[in-house]
């Protein structure tokens, strides 16, 4: 993952309040950055946006623009299988063995 999309990943999550003490100081850091300021505002508006109680009505043509735009997009590709191998243990008694 590229380090401006981390930063904006931090950022927000900066911006809900649930980041560890390390990511927390390296967000402060990107935020720094005009990158950084301007994900902070993006966010920033996204809250102020859920928050208020307007209810907004959108154009079909919105919709639909923003449903393609949704399709279009990559997602991740995770394995967890293999996380799983790594991370399998063994009950053995009281104690827990890794492989």
């Amino acid at each position: 993952m590229d380090e401006n999309r981390k930063n904006r990943e931090r950022i927000s999550a900066f911006s809900d309040g649930a980041l560890s003490t390390e990511d927390h100081i390296l967000a402060q850091l990107a935020l720094r950055t005009p990158e950084g300021t301007e994900a902070w505002e993006v966010y920033r508006l996204i809250g102020h946006v859920m928050r208020t109680s307007v209810c907004f009505q959108l154009s079909l043509e919105f919709a639909a623009r923003m449903r393609s735009r949704l399709a279009a997009e990559l997602l991740p590709v995770h394995s967890l299988t293999s996380e799983f191998e790594a991370a399998k243990s063994v009950m053995v008694g009281d104690h827990v063995t890794l492989r």
